[in-house]
């Protein structure tokens, strides 16, 4: 344990955890996913937990502190939602793999060097820094200015999802949305690169180069950082896992977690 995290403990949180399981247990090993900033469980049970449980693998998603339906935190920090990661892996029966979207995937990317992870997956990662905070500018001006002072990050239809998705599910969808803590959005801007993985896990990225958040430089240089390219869904949003295809990227992240944690 870290000096740091043994004398200043992060505080406890109630965590909203929905999960699916499969008909027959196979023994193949649970997927955690984790919700980028502003989403909850709910971003990963519209789709994603129950096609999962179908293809016999137990799916869970965890909501963030102050996301869904987990305990309100508008002062949480990305290590608190590291630790919210950590401990939900944790509590499950096997070793886990991770499956992060958006800034969802930095925190997994973190907690990897926390939790031995058995693989992990970064959907659309958004791994910050001052580059992310200029492209989301140029991209959406209104809804990026009030985060840069502590106020709610607003992602526009455009941003998340294609043309495809009809209005009502788009409208449906963001009005869930809520916003993260203002010192985890702050710290998304300024924080340190994750250190690194414990036991090396495969680590695959998923992403579409028509996705209006993170921009496909980005998106290359987190895959490179863990040696390989992305796997690329043309003519997708940010929200793979809500957009109107959201069978394509579930379905190649599945594959290759049989081939990866199954076959090895």
């Amino acid at each position: 344990m870290r000096g740091r995290e043994w004398a200043r403990p992060v505080r406890p949180a109630r965590r909203e955890v929905l999960s699916a399981t499969p008909e027959l247990e196979e023994g193949r090993p649970p997927l955690l996913f984790v919700p980028g900033f502003g989403h909850g469980a709910w971003a990963f049970a519209e789709h994603w937990l129950g096609h999962a449980a179908s293809r016999g693998f137990p799916a869970h998603a965890v909501s963030l502190r102050g996301h869904g339906g987990s305990e309100p935190a508008p002062e949480a920090t990305l290590r608190a939602y590291v630790h919210d990661v950590v401990q939900v892996a944790a509590g499950l029966p096997r070793q886990t793999v991770l499956v992060g979207h958006g800034a969802g995937a930095l925190v997994v990317a973190h907690a990897l060097a926390r939790y031995p992870a058995r693989a992990a997956v970064l959907v659309a990662p958004v791994f910050g820094g001052w580059g992310t905070l200029g492209a989301a500018l140029r991209r959406n001006p209104a809804g990026t200015l009030p985060a840069v002072v502590g106020g709610r990050l607003r992602l526009s239809r455009g941003q998340l999802f294609s043309r495809e998705l009809p209005d009502a599910d788009a409208r449906r969808y963001a009005g869930r949305l809520g916003r993260a803590g203002r010192r985890a959005q702050w710290q998304l801007l300024t924080q340190t690169d994750p250190e690194p993985a414990v036991g090396a896990p495969s680590v695959l990225v998923l992403g579409s180069p028509d996705d209006r958040v993170v921009p496909a430089g980005a998106l290359n240089r987190v895959a490179r950082r863990y040696g390989s390219a992305p796997l690329l869904f043309p003519g997708m949003g940010h929200d793979l896992m809500l957009d109107a295809r959201w069978r394509e990227p579930i379905d190649a992240l599945l594959d290759w977690l049989e081939k990866e944690t199954i076959a090895h």
